[in-house]
């Protein structure tokens, strides 16, 4: 009878074991895959949360868990607070389809002020560009974007097939040339950086030129077979005046160089290379958005022709195809009428600099007064990966003041489900302006686990957040989300705006509008382009059907190969007595350089012999003429 006592005994103490102890595997947890918590009798195991996600508690729940080791009841007022206060931060940047249409409204009346006078919020800049690519254009030419932090140089051969090839070097822009005293200091640098390139990668052919350049060619070999031409991308405000003129409007993007401001870039530009006598001409003048319409245009493999090439990245611009009647402002300079069309450089970054319906939220407010040009830009600074990452940096740190929360701090160890201490370091990039790198967004983004286990580790890796709690990434996210999602809608209204100008949305002939874009957000920023199609299906006069008919598509290379189209395009342009001004140029140049009354004059071995061998023809010619 004792035995059989015995056995029912251990059984019921095993059975209560294993049932409270399945009870915790599911409810307990912990930052290692096992270990173990006490109880009076027992050591049981405890799951960590990545598995116990993955399994489901069976019914009925215990009516009676055991008190340990859930929350103290301090903590879930905090984890309340910050809940609610997320909410509240994150409805301030809701952006609703009724404000989509009240923006596209007011951008495509901003649009037409611009076709009609300068000064307006959207410049509507004419490009001088009457023609986009269709793939079959051949050659080989360079290319300079000055668009950002960066400075690259480019030589593109165009094969003719819709394909090229292209080869680069890229350099980091010196930020105390950012904000040089004279814009002679930044296109020095600019124009050695052509030197070093054109060396590196063309040695050959730059030493041949710089040769014959050096003891005189014909002119017609100074012409056609000495000069690369140069498309210059230059991402900011300009006046275009011509197809390589512009004058400087605004510096922006970090760039701040008084001494630029309505000066010809591309003359800047000019002056520096042939202060190193470079074999290159500066032909073509080109927005980086231009480059895009024209890349897309030229690798696009359908029938149908890009509308827009947009850029969605360090900044934010796109330019578009109009038809010339709509342009009703002056056009100075000289261009092609046949076509009926110009390319229009929107520089739509400035929408509604007056704020007549963009949406302000205090951090907006806040980082329009740091930026360098406060008051400017003010879609750009809502839209564009630069202004981004500080926007949520200021929110953030608005929620961290806030002691009720408790974002991204907390005093006992067990109100983190990691079981410990969250605390932010006083050196965290959180501290600074400009701090936050917008590539942690697109972490958030991505991150949908539900542990967020990927955004918590990019949180101490990068901000310095250690040990942040599910909560705090949670609210980290739905900022982060809240901030982009606008960004997105934002950049579905200029897409829409200029889909509607075009007029062939509702052109049964047209059923593909392309549109090709450029920049970080729209590449890797996980579903930007799907939310910019959930914004362009509800304005008016697009919807379902016509946001079907958009095709966004990345124009890899715009500023490269759509820089060398453009100077193709200018070299078709050209006159034949063009180049005897370049010519003159030169000589003159040549004459200011020599040495004046006093100096020794240098003259090398080969300059005599040619100038000798030059003096020998000429005479004979005339010798030759007059016994005739």
């Amino acid at each position: 009878m004792f035995p059989v006592v015995v056995l029912a005994v251990v059984a019921i103490l095993a059975h209560l074991v294993l049932h409270d102890a399945k009870l915790h595997l599911l409810r307990l947890p912990s930052p290692v895959f096992f270990s173990h918590s006490h109880h009076p009798f027992f050591f049981r195991p405890r799951l960590s949360p990545s598995l116990s996600a993955q399994l489901e508690p069976e019914a009925p729940v215990c009516l009676n868990p055991a008190p340990f080791p859930t929350l103290p009841p301090a903590s879930r007022p905090l984890t309340m607070a910050l809940a609610t206060e997320t909410t509240r931060v994150v409805s301030q940047f809701d952006f609703s389809d009724q404000d989509v249409n009240t923006h596209v409204r007011e951008f495509l009346q901003q649009m037409r002020d611009g076709l009609e006078a300068d000064g307006t919020s959207i410049s509507q800049i004419p490009t001088y560009v009457t023609g986009v690519p269709n793939g079959t254009e051949k050659g080989l030419y360079l290319a300079v974007d000055l668009g950002g932090t960066n400075f690259r140089v480019c030589s593109i051969t165009l094969n003719g097939d819709t394909t090229f090839n292209l080869t680069y070097n890229k350099v980091a822009i010196p930020k105390e040339l950012m904000v040089a005293k004279t814009a002679k200091e930044l296109f020095a640098f600019l124009a050695k950086q052509i030197e070093l390139f054109l060396r590196e990668h063309h040695a050959d052919r730059f030493e041949s030129y710089v040769r014959r350049r050096k003891t005189g060619s014909t002119p017609l070999g100074y012409r056609d077979e000495l000069i690369f031409r140069l498309g210059f991308t230059f991402s900011f405000p300009v006046k275009q005046l011509g197809i390589n003129k512009g004058k400087l409007i605004r510096w922006t993007k970090g760039f701040d160089i008084p001494d630029a401001i309505g000066k010809d870039v591309c003359a800047l530009l000019q002056d520096e290379i042939d202060r190193l006598n470079l074999p290159v001409k500066v032909a073509a003048l080109v927005n980086d958005t231009v480059g895009t319409l024209m890349a897309r245009s030229y690798t696009s493999t359908g029938k149908h022709r890009s509308i827009l090439g947009g850029i969605f990245g360090t900044g934010t611009n796109g330019a578009y195809i109009e038809k010339t009647e709509k342009i009703k402002k002056p056009i100075e300079g000289e261009y092609d009428t046949s076509t009926g069309e110009m390319v229009i450089n929107t520089e739509w970054g400035s929408f509604d600099n007056q704020l007549n319906v963009l949406p302000s939220t205090p951090w907006d407010k806040a980082l329009d007064d740091q930026s360098i040009n406060p008051g400017f830009q003010m879609f750009e600074k809502r839209v564009s990966g630069m202004f981004l990452g500080e926007i949520v940096r200021l929110t953030i740190v608005d929620m961290m003041k806030n002691e009720e929360t408790s974002l991204f701090k907390d005093l006992n160890s067990s109100f983190n489900d990691w079981g410990t201490t969250t605390n932010i370091s006083p050196q965290s990039g959180m501290f600074k302006p400009w701090g936050l790198d917008s590539a942690i967004m697109s972490v958030a983004a991505s991150d949908n686990s539900p542990e967020l286990s990927t955004l918590r580790q990019e949180l101490e890796n990068t901000l310095l957040v250690y040990n942040p709690s599910l909560e705090d990434a949670q609210a980290f996210k739905a900022v982060a989300n809240a901030v982009a999602r606008r960004a997105a809608r934002l950049s579905a209204v200029a897409i829409g705006a200029v889909a509607l100008q075009s007029g062939k949305v509702d052109d049964p002939e047209e059923d593909v509008l392309d549109v090709g874009v450029d920049g970080s957000l729209v590449e890797h920023y996980p579903f930007f382009r799907d939310m910019i199609y959930e914004a362009l299906a509800a304005i008016e006069g697009i919807g379902p059907a016509g946001a079907k008919k958009i095709r966004i598509g990345i124009a890899k290379d715009g500023s490269g190969v759509g820089a060398a189209l453009i100077a193709l395009v200018a070299q078709r342009m050209e006159k034949p007595g063009d180049f005897l001004r370049d010519l003159r140029k030169d000589i003159k140049r040549s004459l200011d350089a020599m040495p004046g009354p006093g100096e020794e004059p240098v003259v090398s071995t080969t300059a005599l012999a040619v100038g000798g061998a030059v003096g020998l023809a000429a005479i004979a010619a005339i010798w030759w003429t007059r016994k005739r």
